[in-house]
C-alpha cells in the first residue's frame, strides 16, 4: 500500500514547481494537484524504471511537473534510446512514439493519449508514397520525420525541420530532382531557399499541419509596428507568407536557441502555444508577444494520464514493434539522415 504523501513532501514540490515558473501560468489549485500528481509520477517511474519524455508543445505542467527531458521530436526519440530506462512515457502524438519505438524495440513505450495523431502524418499513406516513386520512378524520396513508421519505411531519408535544407541540398548534388514528403508548406519554403521549382524539381505532397496552415502575414506585420524590436519566430511548416516577414524561420529547438543567444524587446512565436509557455518557463525574463495555435492533439495529455499510464497501461497505449521488415527500412531511412546531418 502507497504511504500518503505528506504535507511537509507537497510543499517542497509546489516549492520546486513555483521554482520552475509554473505558478505562472497554472492558479494556485491546479499547482498543489500537479505537485500531488508529479509526486506520485516520480515514485512510479522508480517502480518501474521508467522515465517521461515531453514534446515542447505539452501542457506546462506536464513539462515541468513529469518530463524527465523535453524537445523536438527527433531530440526527445534520441534521449528515449540513450536513456537507462525499461519504460518510456512519451507526451506526445502517436508518431513521435511510434518513432521513439522504432529507435528502442527493446523498450516498452507507451503513449499516455492513443488517440493522439497528427494532420500532418494522417496525410499521406505508405500507400500513396508508392504510388508517388511509380508516377515519378527513380526520384529519391526525402520524408519529414512526421510521418508513420510505414511511411518512413518507403523513404529514402528522413529529415527534420533543422536538417531538411542540409540534406536536400545534398541529394541535389548527386539528384536534379526529389520527392518531399508530406508537408506542402515546409517543402515551398525550401524550394524558396534552394531556388527550386515545385513540380519541377521537387515534387511535393499536399499535407499540412493543422496548427500552422492557418496563421496571417498581416497580423505580424501589425505587431512589428506596436512593438519596435519585435523579433518574429515562425515554424518551417508555415506557409511562405509567414516566414517571409519572420526573422528566422526553423524548428522547435532552433528558436529556442535563438531567444537565448539574442537579446531582443520582445519576441513573438509563431508556432504552437506550447512552445510560448516553455519560453516563459525557460526565459522568465524575456519578453514574449502571443501569436499561436492550439493543436488539439497535442494538448490531449494531462497529468493523470501520465501517472495512469505508469500506473496500468492499457493495451492501446502501448505502441507496439512494426514488422520487421518495416523496421529495417524505416532504420535505413533514419539512419541515412544521421549520415548526413552529422
Amino acid at each position: 500500500m502507497t504511504e500518503p504523501i505528506s504535507e511537509a513532501e507537497l510543499q517542497r514540490r509546489l516549492a520546486q514547481l513555483e521554482a520552475k515558473g509554473l505558478s505562472r501560468l497554472l492558479p494556485s489549485a491546479d499547482m498543489r494537484r500537479a505537485a500531488e500528481l508529479s509526486l506520485e509520477i516520480d515514485r512510479l517511474k522508480k517502480e518501474k524504471n521508467a522515465v517521461v519524455a515531453g514534446h515542447v508543445y505539452q501542457r506546462p505542467e506536464i513539462l515541468a511537473a513529469a518530463a524527465d527531458f523535453t524537445g523536438d521530436s527527433y531530440r526527445l526519440a534520441k534521449l528515449c534510446a540513450q536513456a537507462a530506462a525499461d519504460t518510456i512515457v512519451f507526451c506526445g502524438v502517436r508518431f513521435m512514439a511510434e518513432t521513439a519505438k522504432l529507435l528502442s524495440p527493446q523498450k516498452t513505450v507507451i503513449l499516455p493519449a492513443p488517440e493522439a495523431g497528427c494532420t500532418l502524418a494522417d496525410s499521406i499513406t505508405a500507400a500513396d508514397v508508392r504510388a508517388l516513386k511509380a508516377q515519378y520512378p527513380g526520384l529519391p524520396v526525402i520524408t519529414y520525420i512526421n510521418t508513420a513508421v510505414d511511411v518512413k519505411a518507403e523513404s529514402d531519408c528522413i529529415v527534420t525541420s533543422a536538417n531538411a535544407e542540409l540534406i536536400l541540398r545534398r541529394f541535389y548534388e548527386k539528384h536534379p530532382r526529389l520527392i518531399f514528403i508530406p508537408d506542402a508548406l515546409m517543402g515551398a519554403n525550401l524550394s524558396q531557399t534552394l531556388g527550386k521549382t515545385p513540380g519541377k524539381d521537387i515534387i511535393l505532397w499536399k499535407g499540412s499541419c493543422v496548427v500552422h496552415e492557418g496563421f496571417n502575414a498581416g497580423v505580424i506585420r501589425s505587431y512589428r509596428s506596436r512593438y519596435p524590436g519585435l523579433k518574429v519566430l515562425a515554424h518551417s511548416e508555415c506557409p511562405p507568407d509567414i516566414v517571409r516577414e519572420s526573422d528566422f524561420a526553423g524548428g522547435t529547438s532552433g528558436m529556442l536557441a535563438y531567444i537565448g543567444k539574442t537579446c531582443a524587446a520582445a519576441y513573438m512565436l509563431v508556432t504552437e502555444c506550447g512552445l510560448g509557455e516553455l519560453a516563459l518557463l525557460d526565459f522568465p525574463d524575456k519578453k514574449f508577444i502571443a501569436m499561436c495555435r492550439l493543436c488539439p492533439y497535442m494538448k490531449l495529455t494531462c497529468l493523470e494520464d501520465v501517472a495512469a499510464a505508469l500506473k496500468a497501461p492499457s493495451p492501446f497505449q502501448i505502441i507496439q514493434n512494426p514488422p520487421a521488415e518495416t523496421a529495417s527500412r524505416a532504420l535505413a531511412a533514419l539512419h541515412k539522415m544521421f549520415e548526413l546531418a552529422g
